[in-house]
């Protein structure tokens, strides 16, 4: 391989902790949009290979990839049609 360091970051723990954990966090505050833009980065990264491959490449984990686009249309399915309004940002109370 060219570059040893795109080798060790082919399974892509780090990006796939990060990506699931962003689209968790946003389900949570209620931007489906963003949660549903997440999935679809990961949808992404997937199918080049940066997450869920064994190297860097097109079409390393198509299966994988298709399954986080499935997600990204359902999040954004609910964001259009739910009409869920995100939570308004919290105030310090000063006593």
């Amino acid at each position: 391989m060219l570059f040893h360091g795109l080798e060790i970051l082919g399974g892509g723990a780090v990006l796939t902790g990060l990506t699931l954990a962003a689209v968790t966090v946003f389900i949570i505050e209620r931007q489906l949009w963003r949660a549903a833009a997440f999935a679809g980065a990961a949808a992404v990264l997937t199918f080049f290979g940066f997450m869920h491959g064994e190297r860097i490449g097109l079409a390393q984990s198509p299966a994988l990839a298709a399954g986080y686009v499935i997600v990204a249309l359902f999040l954004a399915a609910c964001a259009k049609f739910s009409g869920v309004t995100p939570l308004p940002p919290e105030t310090p109370e000063h006593g």
